[in-house]
């Protein structure tokens, strides 16, 4: 007896249609011959001993027999525990327990605990979007999957808790219908809500100068790279820097829903990514972590922090190795993992946010504490961070020390959404000079050099400036295209077409940081 259940399977952020065949000789056997085929891993080859211990425990009883599953195509790898119930089910369907012989229309998977109990799996949203995109109207999943799965429109989402709530299931579909509703969400409801920051820029005391380089950042889509003395407020900066950046849009959300599901770190109850993302990795990450891999290759942080921010503390203090590594990620904003079987692609458009100390002491240029590291041990410190990787943060800005009166100052902040407001309104201008262009482009920071030359025209008297400091000190070229994007954008928040003087001297004043700041 044939029986042919439907599932998926995830690759990179996406999921393919599988296949689950099930096959039984009703010969009776004195030993159990169960055996799956289609490159099943090693999770996938246990789940003979979890479904058989759950079909006896849900109140079926299986004999001994020869049952062969097969997972088609059978030239894909399979991995992971989601293949369960589709398993499962096929067994049902295959000795005869399912009024429904046709389930052409259902898309099943879950994990299967021993005693029928399903757990929930990773990659639920992309197995939604894959089922919506194959024409599968219904789809079933562990309950802790349904809001995950819900967000995607134009697929009826069943949440079930058992193996026998999904036979009873298929027995209504079988016997006239099913007479439960789907679970429904109202994801762009839900998105609305829950976009909120609970870190204000109005917590900030001082560094004003700080704060204008980080709204430059976020109104043009620009790396940035704070150095300062320890206690500076470095990183209390950029964990507020996603409170000024503008909202995820919904086709935003999803995107980046896909990648954390895949990745196991989406919060079950939310279903939905709502916030821009705020990843802030440990220096002692490999570069695996910080790209992704593994045998059959998972996204790393980078794609974690895809549509948000990648705050680096530390920077020197990461392996060079895993540094150099961003290069990719930071110039073609996607990641390409390459095995030997396959090659996988992971969106990346974070914006990078950096922080390190100008010295391994951290006072180097402080004016309150002596710093005692010599010129070689800066040297050494500094050139941990190469300078194609420099080249490649827009914007590197001095957070001095705070002063004591700064700091006892009562007059407040300014804002959070008093700055978010400017920068919406600079990415207002940048979507409209964008709109036609062959490229995706959504901020300043991806203009290509041709788009360059269009939108960033230089007067005499700011390419004159322009050429002085090149020549000065000594920046390359990739800087230089650097200065004029940055320079774009603080036109573009005094909602100015041309660029001044003024807007190229504080776009220079960003690099001044390069690698003259240590001589």
């Amino acid at each position: 007896m044939l029986f042919k259940a439907f599932s998926a399977s995830v690759y990179g952020i996406d999921a393919n249609m599988i296949d689950v065949e099930v096959d039984f000789s009703g010969i009776k056997t004195t030993e159990d011959h169960f055996h799956t085929v289609g490159l099943p891993d090693a999770a996938v080859r246990e789940s003979r001993d979890r479904v058989r211990a759950a079909i006896k425990n849900s109140g079926f009883d299986i004999p001994p027999t020869h049952i062969t599953i097969n997972l088609a195509p059978a030239d894909i790898k399979k991995e992971g525990s989601g293949f369960d119930l589709p398993m499962a089910v096929g067994i049902l369907g295959a000795y005869g327990a399912l009024q429904l012989r046709d389930l052409s229309q259902f898309l099943l998977v879950g994990e299967l605990g021993l005693d029928g109990g399903l757990r929930a799996i990773s990659g639920m949203l992309s197995v939604a979007v894959a089922a919506r995109e194959h024409g599968i109207k219904n789809l079933v999943v562990p309950k802790a999957n349904a809001r995950e799965a819900a967000v995607v429109e134009g697929v009826n989402v069943y949440p079930v808790e058992t193996l026998n709530e999904v036979r009873e299931l298929l027995n209504a579909a079988g016997n006239g219908g099913i007479h439960v509703a789907p679970f429904q969400v109202e994801a762009k409801h839900v998105l609305g809500e829950l976009q909120h920051c609970a870190l204000d820029f109005a917590d900030v005391r001082g560094q004003q100068t700080a704060k204008r380089a980080l709204e430059v950042a976020a109104a043009g889509g620009h790396n940035i790279l704070m150095i300062g003395p320890p206690g500076s407020g470095k990183t209390m900066l950029a964990k507020r820097l996603p409170s000024i950046l503008t909202p995820l849009s919904f086709e935003e959300a999803l995107e980046t829903t896909k990648i954390h599901s895949v990745a196991g770190v989406l919060d079950p109850e939310a279903g939905l990514v709502t916030q821009r993302p705020f990843r802030s990795p440990h220096h002692t990450i490999s570069d695996a972590g910080l790209i992704g891999g593994g045998v059959i290759p998972h996204p790393g942080e980078v794609s974690l922090a895809h549509n948000g921010v990648l705050f680096l503390d530390e920077l020197p203090e990461f392996p060079r190795n895993v540094l150099e590594v961003l290069r990719q990620p930071l110039e073609d904003r996607t990641v390409t993992i390459a095995r030997a079987s396959m090659s996988l692609s992971f969106p990346s458009a974070f914006m990078l946010a950096a922080a390190m100390n100008p010295c391994p002491c951290g006072y180097f240029n402080d004016k309150s504490r002596e710093c005692h590291c010599t010129p070689p041990i800066i040297q050494r410190y500094v050139s941990k961070v190469s300078g194609p990787l420099l080249d490649r943060i827009d914007i590197h800005i001095e957070v001095p020390a705070v002063q004591y009166r700064e700091l006892r100052a009562g007059a407040s902040s300014e804002s959070s959404a008093s700055i978010r407001a400017r920068v919406l309104k600079a990415r207002g201008l940048q979507s409209e000079r964008f709109a036609h262009a062959r490229e995706k482009i959504y901020s300043n920071a991806q203009m290509s050099t041709r788009q360059i030359r269009a939108f960033c025209e230089l007067g005499p008297d700011a390419e004159k400036l322009l050429e002085r400091a090149m020549q000065q000190q000594g920046l390359t070229a990739r800087a230089h295209d650097r200065i004029l994007k940055v320079a774009r954008t603080i036109a573009d928040l005094e909602g100015q077409s041309a660029l001044t003087v003024a807007h190229i001297a504080e776009a220079i004043q960003y690099r001044t940081l390069d690698r003259s700041y240590w001589s």
